[in-house]
């Protein structure tokens, strides 16, 4: 039982932390409006890939994970 509350505590604070940045992002105006965000909007045709904000998501989770996980 000492696992199966530790994962679920571990999982709380996923979601808690998950909701404050799903709150906290959309007052930040240039996510998802960086150089090298590729934006392709034709006549009846729209595609939209944030290839920069991904990468730098992904960075600042994996600096946040490898200071944890020391």
């Amino acid at each position: 039982m000492g696992i199966l509350g530790r994962t679920l505590i571990l999982l709380g604070i996923l979601l808690i932390v998950l909701g404050v940045i799903f709150s906290i992002g959309v007052k930040i105006p240039w996510l998802g409006q960086l150089p090298g965000d590729i934006h392709i909007q034709r006549e009846r045709f729209s595609f939209y890939f944030p290839l920069t904000t991904c990468l730098l998501i992904s960075l600042i989770l994996t600096l946040v994970l490898y200071l944890f996980r020391r």
